[in-house]
C-alpha cells in the first residue's frame, strides 16, 4: 500500500475500457460543488464563498479542511466548480469539428445535405471508423448549395415539425450559404439569387447576404440534429452530441491545480489559470448586465466577442492571428493547451518523463589507467549520493566509524548521511551532534557515502540497444568528470567533445546482484544482436599495438621491467631475454606473451595481407600466430585486437571468460601505451604533402577531364 495515499475499504474496481466523451452543460452541473460568481479569491484574508478559491472547491492551506470531502490539502484532489455563460460561446478546440458539422446538415432543417442516393454518400456510410465516415460525408456534402427534399415542404414549418422523415431523408429544399471560419468567428455566406426577368427574384432573401453566427445560433442547428444523423456522422449522441461543443456552462478547476504563491504574509500571487478565470468571470457579469440593462445589439456583440476573446486564450494563449493574453506585467498567460503539449508539458515532460533519484550527470572524459569495467566519479558526487547498508556483525565497525565521520568527512574518506532505526525513524547525521545519537544496533540501516568498488550504472542517451547502460565498479577521484576507459566508448557510442552521461545508484543488493550478474561491462562485451565484440582496442593503443609487435622493435632492459610494473599478475619471473648480447632485448610480441591467457590458440591474418604470401611465419609478417598463450609471429592489427568476428577478444571471452576479456583489454592498454609514452609516434606538416609524382598524376586526371568538358560543351 502506497503511504501516500489513504486507506480505503473500497474494492479495487477493474478496469474493462475507458470511453472518452465531451461533459453535457448538465453534466458539468451534476459534478460541481459550487456555482461560481466572483472574480476574487480571498476576503478579508480567507476564501472567498463563490469565489474562485471557495472552501467547497478544495484547499491548498494545510490549515484548512475541504468543505466538500472534509479532508486536509494531502488527501482532497479538489471538485470542480462551475460558471453559468452569460450567452453560448465557442470551445477553441471543437471549432474546426463545429465548422465541419455545419457544412454537413441543413442550416435550416439540421438534417444531413447528402442522401442515399449520392453514390459518395452511400459509400462514406459502408465506413466503420467514425472520424473517417465524417471526412466522407463532409466530402459528399460540401458541395451541396440546397437542402436535398421536395418542393412543397414548408421551409418556415420545417424547423418545428417532428413529422416522420419523408423520402431524401425529409429536407426543406432550402439554400444554404457558405460557412467559414474568421479567427473566432464564424460567417454564413448566401450566393447571390439568380434573378428571372424583369428583376423579379427567384426566391425572396430571407436574411442578408453576409453575416456573422453567433455561438447561441449555431447551438440552435446543432441541437436540432437528430441521434439517428449524429450516429451518421460519426458521433455517440450518448456521449459527445454536436451541440455539447457549443459552451454554455464553464468548468472551472479547482485550487490545487492553479495553486496560488504566497509572496509574504500579506501579498499572494495567483496561477495564470486563476487570472485569466477572474478576467471570464468579470466580463461574463458585465455581458450579462448589458443585457439586462437592454444595451443595442452592436454593444452585447462587442462584450460576448470580448468574453469569447479570454475564454479561447484561456484554454490556447497561442491562437495564430489573434493577440496574446497577458498578466499586468506584459507576460503571456501560460494556457490549459501549452501546459499539456510540448516537451515541457504534463504529458511528456512530467507523465512520461523519466526522472529519478539517486543518480548524476557530468561531462565525461577519458582515462586510460583505470580499467573497461571501472568508473572514474568525482568526490562532490561520491560524498552527495547513498547506498543504504544494513548493519551485520560483520560491518558494524566499519558502519560506526563512517557515521562518526558524517556527512562531512576528512579529505579522502568517505562518511554518511543517515541513520534508519528498525521502526523507519530517519536520523540526519547533520544534526546528531552528541556520539550517543551515533548508536548503532543490528538490523539499522546506515545510509553511506559511495565508496571504492560500489557497483553503478552508466547510461549514455539516447539509449539505443542493450550496451547503452552497462554496470560500472566506481573509482573515486578528483575534479569534476566522470572518468572512463576508451574501450568502453564504442557501445555507448560516446567520445569526449562534451558528452555527458548518467549514473545510476542500485539501492538495494537484488539490484545490485541484478547488475553484477547481467549488466557488468565483462558481460556486454560480446553482442547477442550481432555476437560480436562491441569493444576493442582503439586510437592510441591500438596504434602501439602495430608498431611493437613489428619484428624489428626491441626493448631495453629498463623499460621491460617498467613494464612488468604495470602487469597485474607479475609473479616476479621475468620473462628470458630474446636477444642476450651484446646487451638483454627483449621484442614487442613477448609483452604480448605476459598477458595473453595461456589457453588461447588463433591463426589470423592481419588486413593487409597478401594471398601470395604462404608459409609458416610470412615473408609481410602478416601470419598471426598464437600457441598456448604465445604470439609466434605477426602484426597485431584492428583485424586481430579490433570489434571484428573471431578477433582475440572474442576468443578470450568465448574460451576463458568475459573477466579474462577485461583483464586482457586492461593489460593491453596499459603495457603498450606505456611503451608507446618511451617510443612516440607523431607526423609532420610534410607527411601530409604529396610526393612529386602523385602530385603529377592528379595534374594529368584534371587536365584530362577539363579537356572531355570541353568536347562535351563545344
Amino acid at each position: 500500500m502506497d503511504a501516500r495515499f489513504p486507506f480505503s475499504p473500497a474494492e479495487v474496481a477493474k478496469v474493462r475500457c475507458v470511453q472518452f466523451g465531451i461533459l453535457s452543460p448538465d453534466e458539468i452541473r451534476q459534478m460541481s460543488v459550487a456555482q461560481i460568481e466572483h472574480g476574487e479569491t480571498m476576503e478579508r484574508g480567507k476564501p472567498k464563498p463563490a469565489g474562485l478559491s471557495d472552501p467547497r472547491l478544495g484547499t491548498i492551506d494545510r490549515k484548512m479542511k475541504c468543505e466538500t470531502c472534509m479532508a486536509n490539502m494531502a488527501e482532497c484532489p479538489g471538485h470542480f466548480g462551475h460558471l453559468e455563460l452569460a450567452k453560448p460561446m465557442f470551445h477553441i478546440g471543437f471549432l474546426k469539428t463545429v465548422l465541419a458539422i455545419m457544412r454537413c446538415v441543413c442550416f435550416n432543417c439540421s438534417k444531413i445535405l447528402a442522401d442515399e442516393e449520392d453514390a459518395r454518400f452511400k459509400q462514406a456510410l459502408r465506413i466503420r471508423n467514425p472520424k473517417n465516415r465524417l471526412k466522407r460525408i463532409y466530402d459528399a456534402c460540401k458541395s451541396k448549395k440546397k437542402c436535398a427534399g421536395g418542393d412543397d415542404i414548408d421551409v418556415q414549418g420545417q424547423q418545428d415539425s417532428e413529422e416522420p422523415v419523408k423520402k431524401s431523408r425529409g429536407g426543406c429544399g432550402a439554400q444554404q450559404p457558405n460557412i467559414t471560419i474568421d479567427g473566432m468567428k464564424m460567417i454564413a455566406e448566401y450566393k447571390a439569387p439568380k434573378k428571372k426577368s424583369d428583376d423579379q427574384e427567384q426566391l425572396p432573401e430571407p436574411v442578408e447576404r453576409k453575416q456573422v453566427l453567433s455561438a447561441d445560433r449555431v447551438l440552435s442547428v446543432l441541437k436540432r440534429i437528430s441521434d439517428e444523423d449524429c450516429q451518421l456522422l460519426g458521433l455517440n449522441p450518448k456521449y459527445a452530441r454536436p451541440d455539447w461543443m457549443i459552451l454554455q456552462v464553464l468548468p472551472i478547476p479547482p485550487p490545487p491545480v492553479r495553486p496560488s504563491v504566497m509572496m509574504d504574509t500579506s501579498s499572494r500571487s495567483e496561477d495564470d489559470l486563476t487570472h485569466q478565470l477572474a478576467m471570464i468571470i468579470r466580463h461574463n457579469e458585465n455581458l450579462r448586465r448589458q443585457e439586462r440593462n437592454g444595451a443595442p445589439a452592436h454593444i452585447i456583440t462587442e462584450f460576448a466577442q470580448l468574453l469569447q476573446f479570454h475564454i479561447a486564450t484561456y484554454f490556447d494563449n497561442e491562437l495564430p492571428g489573434q493577440p496574446r493574453a497577458t498578466q499586468r506585467s506584459g507576460r503571456p498567460i501560460k494556457s490549459i493547451c501549452s501546459r499539456l503539449k510540448a516537451k515541457e508539458g504534463r504529458i511528456r515532460g512530467n507523465l512520461m518523463g523519466k526522472r529519478v533519484d539517486f543518480s548524476a550527470r557530468t561531462v565525461i572524459t577519458p582515462d586510460p589507467t583505470i580499467n573497461i569495467d571501472e568508473l572514474g566519479v568525482p568526490w562532490s558526487i561520491a560524498l552527495n549520493l547513498t547506498y543504504p547498508e544494513t548493519v551485520t556483525p560483520y560491518n558494524i565497525e566499519r558502519l560506526k566509524e563512517l557515521v562518526e565521520y558524517g556527512p562531512h568527512p576528512p579529505p579522502g574518506k568517505t562518511g554518511a548521511k543517515y541513520i534508519i532505526r528498525e521502526d523507519g525513524q530517519r536520523l540526519d547525521l547533520r544534526y546528531l551532534k552528541k556520539s550517543s545519537d551515533h548508536h548503532l544496533e543490528l538490523g539499522y540501516k546506515v545510509e553511506r557515502h559511495l565508496q571504492d568498488g560500489d557497483f553503478v550504472l552508466f547510461n549514455r542517451q539516447p539509449s539505443l540497444h542493450k550496451m547503452s547502460i552497462m554496470g560500472h565498479r566506481i573509482k573515486i577521484m578528483p575534479y569534476s568528470t566522470f572518468r572512463l576507459n576508451l574501450s568502453v566508448t564504442s557501445p555507448y557510442n560516446a567520445d569526449f567533445d562534451g558528452d555527458e552521461m548518467n549514473m545510476h545508484v542500485p539501492q538495494s543488493f537484488e539490484t545490485r546482484a541484478e547488475v553484477l550478474e547481467l549488466m557488468m561491462v565483462p558481460k556486454c562485451i560480446v553482442s547477442p544482436q550481432s555476437n560480436r565484440p562491441v569493444m576493442g582496442i582503439v586510437q592510441d593503443t591500438l596504434l602501439g599495438c602495430r608498431k611493437i609487435t613489428k619484428r624489428d622493435t626491441f626493448i631495453e632492459k629498463d623499460v621491460f621491467m617498467n613494464i612488468l610494473m604495470w602487469w597485474e599478475d607479475f609473479d616476479g619471473k621475468i620473462p628470458a631475454p630474446a636477444i642476450l648480447k651484446p646487451r638483454p632485448l627483449w621484442t614487442g610480441k613477448q609483452v604480448f606473451n605476459l598477458i595473453i591467457p595461456k589457453q588461447i590458440n588463433l591463426i589470423r591474418f592481419s588486413a593487409w595481407h597478401s594471398e601470395a604470401e604462404t608459409g609458416f611465419i610470412t615473408p609481410g609478417d602478416t601470419q598471426v600466430r598464437i600457441e598456448k598463450g604465445e604470439l609466434l609471429s605477426g602484426t597485431l592489427c584492428k583485424k586481430t585486437m579490433g570489434t571484428s568476428t573471431g578477433s582475440l577478444i572474442h576468443v578470450i571471452w568465448e574460451e576463458v571468460g568475459p573477466d579474462a576479456a577485461r583483464k586482457f583489454l586492461g593489460h593491453t592498454q596499459w603495457l603498450v601505451n606505456y611503451w608507446l609514452l618511451q617510443n612516440g609516434f607523431s607526423i609532420g606538416i610534410g607527411d601530409t604533402i604529396a610526393d612529386a609524382a602523385t602530385m603529377e598524376k592528379i595534374n594529368e586526371t584534371i587536365s584530362r577531364q577539363r579537356m572531355m568538358s570541353k568536347s562535351l560543351s563545344s
